[in-house]
């Protein structure tokens, strides 16, 4: 069990939190988390990419010129791989890159990567104070939180985006906004810093602590 603190919008210590999820052995952890982020990165591949071969080539059918007596090589086909214009040896099909893994192992994982960055997580209330969109407040936020500069930045909510979060934060290129139940080892690896409310916090542990 990880206690947290809860920082108001001001940066000061309002509170704490608890953060308990069961992990991975150690000398398993590092083998599920690489698992799930292969998997991640796989299932994102469309796998569309085709070439054709020179059966698919369009024309081709005649005999460039005769087998013998020219004093050229032997050509069968203006389309064949060793043309211009020919096809491809070997060049890529479409395919499905799709990875399995069990439910129960990428909550494990999800959790395992989570209790390893606790100590780049930042705990807030909340972010009801952007009474309008404005992207200063936001960075102004972040660094009384402790966020440098140019660090890359999850902020994980609760339930929905607000609006006005949304729309301060979407110019930001180092900031990302997920909610709880969209957490992903990709994300929570790349990020410098995690910034989460309470509540997501506290969801965070009711749907990946689940089975």
């Amino acid at each position: 069990m990880v206690n947290c603190v809860v920082k108001n919008w001001q940066g000061e210590q309002v509170g704490e939190t608890t953060l308990e999820m069961k992990v991975a052995k150690a000398e398993n952890a590092e083998h599920i988390v690489h698992r799930a982020l292969v998997r991640q990165l796989h299932n994102q591949r469309q796998g569309t990419v085709s070439s054709k071969t020179r059966a698919e080539v369009r024309g081709g059918g005649r005999k460039p010129w005769r087998q013998k007596g020219t004093g050229r090589a032997r050509a069968g086909s203006i389309r064949s791989p060793l043309w211009r214009g020919g096809g491809v040896i070997f060049g890529p099909k479409p395919r499905d890159f799709d990875m399995k893994m069990n439910r129960k192992e990428r909550k494990l994982a999800i959790r395992t990567a989570f209790m390893d960055r606790v100590e780049d997580l930042i705990v807030v209330e909340n972010f009801d104070q952007i009474a309008t969109p404005k992207t200063k407040e936001v960075v102004s936020a972040l660094t009384r939180w402790g966020v440098e500069e140019d660090a890359k930045v999850l902020i994980v909510v609760n339930d929905s985006i607000p609006e006005n979060l949304y729309l301060s934060a979407r110019n930001l290129p180092t900031v990302k906004m997920i909610k709880h139940d969209c957490l992903n080892v990709y994300d929570i690896l790349y990020a410098d810093k995690i910034v989460a409310t309470s509540e997501a916090i506290t969801k965070i542990q009711e749907v990946y602590c689940g089975e």
